[in-house]
């Protein structure tokens, strides 16, 4: 059975997507624990980030880069903090997180947002995007 980012990436479920390429998709949580609170998964349903394989591995962290440097500049965080935890979904993703405190690393402050601050954190990210 296909993973929600599976589902997310065929768009059958409908996404705040920021990035996209052949090996990564990358879209804002639904649960931030920050606006601007992104999420980049890989193309392929691997559980386990150290199972997955070339090319996929580093299109997520050269994917990473860009996207860090957008939700910094629309955030106007004081640093982009990242995290791989994989025991929600079985599907490699990394997180890119706003913080302005190392607390802020808290996934249990995870809630949601209005449809239009999401939407327009997206549009911010995607203009910052290079």
């Amino acid at each position: 059975m296909a993973t929600i980012f599976t589902k997310i990436i065929k768009g059958e479920i409908p996404s705040y997507k920021i990035f996209e390429n052949e090996h990564v998709f990358a879209f804002l949580d639904i649960k931030p624990i920050q606006i601007g609170h992104a999420l980049i998964v890989s193309k392929i349903e691997v559980d386990y980030f150290a199972n997955l394989p070339e090319p996929y591995y580093s299109a997520i962290f050269q994917a990473a880069l860009p996207i860090a440097k957008a939700i910094n500049k629309a955030t106007k965080c004081e640093r982009v903090g990242t995290a791989i935890v994989g025991f929600e979904v079985p599907h490699v993703h990394y997180h890119l997180i706003p913080m302005w405190d190392p607390s802020d690393l808290d996934f249990r402050k995870g809630k949601t947002h209005k449809d239009a601050d999401m939407k327009n954190m997206q549009q911010k990210i995607l203009a910052c995007l290079d």
